[in-house]
């Protein structure tokens, strides 16, 4: 899920950026452009842990810019089949809901719902055991497994969550 990670990414910094405080501008432009960014090789970045490397600048031809190419260590999630993650719901239809884990949405269809569930329509549309003991509605917590996943450049998306191997929880902390 989490993975703590070496990437490499070249920074353009503008003249005007030089000067006593080169490399805390280097460190700025880095965090701005990669910080809640995701790659579908590498998953979403969470968070720069730390600066590896700044190599030497090189001048672009025409310009004043200069690229420097740096190396740092981050902390980037990215989910797996069979992961099992928690969730909170964004969105009940009777297709089935929406729940989001961190960056990720994920979709459970209503056929991969337990059979015992039933979708109740009205002004805040939910899925509902037949004793009454469970309900999934907007804003519940529940404990899902990733059955497939999809990948694009610049997000990842769990397609499919089993909700038979794994029980609804309605996840509940007291402190």
């Amino acid at each position: 899920m989490f993975f703590h990670i070496v990437l490499e990414r070249n920074i353009q910094l503008h003249p005007r950026h030089f000067g006593r405080n080169l490399r805390d501008n280097i460190v700025s432009k880095l965090m701005k452009g990669v910080e809640g960014t995701c790659s579908g090789r590498h998953g979403f970045v969470v968070a720069i842990t730390g600066i590896e490397n700044i190599g030497k600048g090189l001048i672009r031809d025409g310009t004043g810019f200069v690229t420097f190419p740096v190396k740092y260590q981050c902390v980037v999630f990215r989910p797996f089949k069979g992961e099992i993650l928690e969730a909170v719901v964004s969105m009940v239809n009777k297709m089935g809901f929406f729940a989001e884990a961190g960056p990720v949405q994920i979709f459970v269809s209503n056929h991969l719902i337990p059979d015992d569930m039933e979708f109740q329509s009205g002004d805040m549309p939910n899925y509902t055991t037949s004793d009454g003991s469970v309900k999934i509605q907007k804003d519940s917590e529940v404990r899902l497994k990733i059955i497939g996943t999809r990948v694009d450049a610049t997000e990842i998306v769990c397609l499919f969550i089993s909700c038979q191997e794994v029980s609804f929880f309605l996840l509940r902390f007291s402190l």
